[in-house]
């Protein structure tokens, strides 16, 4: 058993910005950060494009940033929360400028602002193509030295502890759920630890890895969203998954996809059929700069028209010396194969990106269960609505880490651990035969998400969705019961979990807006608010 005052599970900017800043505030008491791989393999990492934030003040202002989220939002976004974030998140970028991350400059030391879609200003800060990398390098530079600190890496979170735990019956309907830790299997001894903790911060990531081809890498498996829902807490809008528009096609290759950032977009690059054709302008007059859902959907629909798996994405007539400095990984990334971006069009196609829904928090980031905060992807605060604006994402990691350090903070000396909470229980387990069970029902479970729960949808695609899933969460159970815990099998498992609530968030819909369009309601409804499950 081990304890710490602070637990994090996930180590990405929105869990990264919490652990610091309670480790400053709190030279005395311990904070423990597990993560499942290496510190730095988060979904911050793979963040391309940059982060929003209003810091023109001449061009911009809060109340253009503002407009344009709750215009990509369609209709969804809590207003109260994307004031706090565009607000608030000025000074979390100076903060994070203080630790160490550095943006480009223009020549004159202005800081070079990009522009993607959806935004009507120039306000995206960035290095180079890789601004989530070098964002997560200045946190982990400064939080590895703080000295009380834990960081276990190689750690796989199974459950959350609850009053489940103690022999109570734990619904949705039952008041004061708490959290008190978790259970968690260190993959380089194979031991189940439990860890007791006075507060958890949730800051697991995505869902991504549910979908056949998404930009996200292999750790995004919903993990947090799945926890809380096994824990009875509560879980909203699920069904807005965004997928990015423009990521790298590759013939013949799954899983993670390269991103095209829509920074390229942004700086002019042009989406064409095979033909060499623009097609955008038929779709909406904000052209290749559209949100991203309209940019997929657009996309998705020249591919179904044409018979063709991919479009293309034109940057021949930009200024190359431009591209290779802002987009230095994209085009060796295009050159590796075979590709000159300078003289040839990269072939683009949608891939699972984002998801805007997840574990329901307020203000403050507290979820339904005491105790438990989320922040990040995992979190559904109200910002995105049934769309994301183009980073606005790593903006929202930021604040909700500091809002959550805030709360907690205030809180933390009047929680106690609860210490009576029983070891893990592997009996009459065994280790699993056949790993064919494990591996073959994640390639049924991505497959069957790509085809009936992708961009567009309709509800008899829905419909074999959900039958298909129940078969395969039945077998995944049974399987789960009988055999030793393993990150291959508990990941499938918080995957079929997070492809549920996708789906049935889906069938509670019956419109189309945002990032979930079904053929069958293709007009928007204002009855219809937040889906939670």
């Amino acid at each position: 058993m081990l304890t710490t005052d602070f637990l994090v599970v996930g180590s990405g900017i929105a869990g990264l910005t919490y652990a610091l800043k309670m480790a400053r505030k709190f030279p005395d008491k311990k904070v423990m950060v597990i993560t499942k791989t290496k510190t730095d393999e988060t979904n911050t990492k793979y963040a391309q494009g940059g982060i929003a934030g209003v810091t023109d003040f001449e061009k911009d202002s809060f109340s253009k940033h503002i407009h344009d989220t709750l215009i990509a939002g369609d209709g969804l976004c809590n207003e109260k929360v994307v004031e706090i974030v565009v607000k608030e998140g000025v000074e979390r970028i100076k903060e994070l400028i203080e630790y160490g991350a550095q943006f480009d400059k223009e020549d004159d030391g202005d800081y070079a602002l990009g522009k993607e879609g959806g935004h009507s200003e120039y306000r995206i800060l960035h290095h180079k193509d890789v601004t989530g990398k070098e964002m997560e390098r200045a946190l982990v530079d400064i939080v590895e030295k703080q000295p009380n600190i834990e960081i276990i890496k190689h750690c796989f979170v199974l459950d959350l502890l609850t009053q489940h735990h103690l022999g109570y019956i734990v619904t949705k309907a039952t008041p004061d759920i708490e959290c008190y830790g978790v259970y968690a299997l260190h993959l380089q001894t194979n031991e189940i630890i439990k860890i007791l903790a006075k507060v958890t911060l949730l800051a697991t990531g995505g869902n991504g890895q549910v979908y056949r081809t998404t930009t996200n890498p292999s750790i995004a498996t919903g993990d947090g969203v799945a926890m809380v829902y096994r824990a009875k807490g509560r879980i909203e809008n699920m069904e807005f998954i965004q997928f990015h528009p423009t990521a790298l096609y590759e013939p013949g290759t799954g899983g993670q996809a390269f991103l095209i950032t829509e920074a390229v977009r942004g700086d002019g690059g042009i989406l064409r059929d095979r033909q060499g054709n623009a097609f955008m302008e038929k779709y909406d007059e904000r052209k290749d700069l559209a949100p991203r859902d309209i940019v997929a959907r657009a996309i998705d629909s020249e591919m179904k028209i044409a018979g063709t798996e991919h479009v293309y994405l034109d940057c021949r007539h930009m200024n190359h010396e431009k591209f290779l400095h802002h987009f230095p990984n994209i085009y060796e990334k295009c050159l590796s194969i075979g590709i000159d971006a300078s003289k040839d069009m990269i072939p683009v196609a949608p891939a699972a990106h984002y998801s805007c829904g997840g574990i329901k928090t307020d203000e403050w980031g507290r979820t339904s269960i005491g105790n438990l905060y989320a922040a990040g992807e995992c979190a559904s605060t109200g910002l995105h609505g049934a769309n994301r604006l183009a980073s606005n994402s790593l903006l929202e990691a930021m604040v909700f880490g500091h809002r959550c350090y805030l709360d907690a903070a205030d809180r933390i000396d009047s929680i106690t651990f609860k210490e009576n909470i029983p070891d893990w229980n592997a009996a009459g387990t065994r280790n699993p035969k056949e790993m064919i069970l494990i591996t073959q029902s994640l390639k049924e479970l991505q497959l069957l998400m790509s085809d009936y729960v992708g961009i567009v949808r309709t509800n008899i695609r829905l419909q074999r969705a959900m039958r298909r899933l129940d078969l395969l969460w039945e077998e995944t159970e049974l399987l789960y019961e009988t055999t030793s815990a393993s990150p291959e099998l508990c990941e499938l498992r918080n995957l079929i979990t997070a492809g549920y609530l996708v789906v049935k968030g889906a069938s509670f819909r019956k419109e189309s807006r945002g990032l979930h369009y079904n053929t069958d309601y293709p007009l928007k409804s204002e009855m219809i608010q937040n889906t939670i499950l």
